[in-house]
């Protein structure tokens, strides 16, 4: 897949959720095979998630080289995707997941699995303050 098609997929989603307000979004491509995305969105509950995705084409496969999908509600963090290389102890290095003050090992993650995640917290739970 294409750079320009990632960055494009990913602005579709984001877009697509209209009930989701989108304070920030910046979509950069300084050279064909480098790119990034970040952006900030509100839910209905005042929770946002701030997504950062640093991208490079290696072969024919856009790789993140960096990435956080950080959710939180007031001062409360939900849980945070990254891939910030300090938990080597676990077996899916440097991926990780945090949830509360716990860290998890995951997979790399998709936008769409982490707005699919946020739903069901928001929608599967009763109202919070």
């Amino acid at each position: 897949m294409k750079l320009h098609n990632y960055l494009i997929r990913l602005q579709t989603t984001i877009e697509s959720r209209q009930e989701i307000d989108t304070s920030k979004l910046l979509i950069l491509q300084p050279t064909r095979d480098r790119g990034a995305i970040r952006a900030r969105l509100r839910f209905y509950d005042r929770s946002f998630l701030e997504l950062s995705e640093e991208l490079e084409v290696i072969g024919d496969e856009v790789a993140k080289l960096h990435y956080s999908y950080h959710y939180q509600k007031g001062d409360r963090l939900i849980f945070r995707y990254d891939n910030a290389p300090h938990h080597p102890e676990l077996s899916t290095f440097p991926h990780h997941k945090h949830v509360g003050d716990r860290v998890e090992p995951c997979q790399e993650p998709d936008l769409q699995d982490v707005l699919r995640e946020i739903d069901a917290w928001l929608y599967s739970r009763p109202a919070q303050p």
